[in-house]
């Protein structure tokens, strides 16, 4: 039997990169999925590539109101989830002199206060037994130039796994954070840096990575589905990290 044969899971910003990735390793192992996204456009590409017992649903991760909608559409169609991948975000680096209140708040609302109101609002729609996923990031640990905004925002992220794991922990709700190292997806080409210097930074995160290479969205995939399933029972508030060594060494 197939891990997730007879679940559902929900996975925000599963209709690109890391998420669509997981979303495809989810149905492959049995999961009914609903995912979530900006672009209508990707998000019929997605839902074709999962199936027809697929749900796509637009929705900004930046918005409170919308992830209420997402709630009440998912009450109404009488879906209960058994895993959350919370993975939709944001990263624009921008040194500190550039920074500005919008820059902040977009950053925040979309990485932290999103995610956190949406999983208020799911909280009646979670079987016992749900595992929840965030997407945390290495920058909340590594100190790179350029990223305070957004790895600040990683960084409350990971700690709302410990603190909602207290809070849920009780109704048999585990929250997890998997934390990818630089991993090759389109999230790259909207990092706010000029596309002539893309390759010049590419190489040289990659050189100061152990294993020399970008990790792949199916490995980050790979960590979400165990962080998810009944293998990893006994993990809670945990952060998985994905990164090639990068933060290690």
């Amino acid at each position: 039997m197939k891990r997730f044969e007879g679940k559902t899971a929900l996975v925000t910003g599963g209709n690109s990169g890391i998420g669509l990735a997981t979303a495809l390793a989810f149905a492959s192992e049995g999961a009914r999925l609903v995912i979530t996204g900006r672009d209508q456009s990707t998000l019929d590409q997605a839902k074709a590539q999962l199936g027809t017992d697929s749900i796509a649903i637009r929705n900004d991760a930046g918005q409170i109101a919308d992830g209420d909608v997402l709630a009440e559409i998912l009450k109404r169609r009488g879906i209960m989830l058994d895993a959350v991948f919370i993975n939709a975000g944001m990263a624009k680096f921008a040194g500190l002199e550039s920074v500005d209140e919008g820059l902040w708040d977009e950053t925040f609302n979309t990485n932290v206060k999103g995610p956190y109101f949406l999983i208020k609002a799911l909280t009646t729609l979670l079987n016992p037994g749900t595992a929840i996923v965030l997407n945390g990031s290495i920058n909340a640990h590594i100190g790179m130039p350029n990223s305070s905004v957004y790895a600040a925002s990683k960084a409350a992220l990971i700690s709302l796994a410990k603190t909602l794991s207290s809070e849920l922990l009780s109704r048999g709700i585990r929250v997890n954070v998997v934390s990818p190292g630089p991993v090759q997806t389109p999230l790259y080409e909207r990092l706010g840096i000029p596309a002539e210097q893309l390759s010049e930074v590419a190489a040289n995160i990659q050189a100061q990575i152990p294993l020399k290479r970008f990790g792949t969205a199916n490995e980050i995939a790979s960590a979400v589905l165990y962080l998810s399933s009944v293998e990893s029972a006994f993990i809670v508030g945990t952060e998985l990290v994905v990164d090639g060594g990068m933060s290690q060494l």
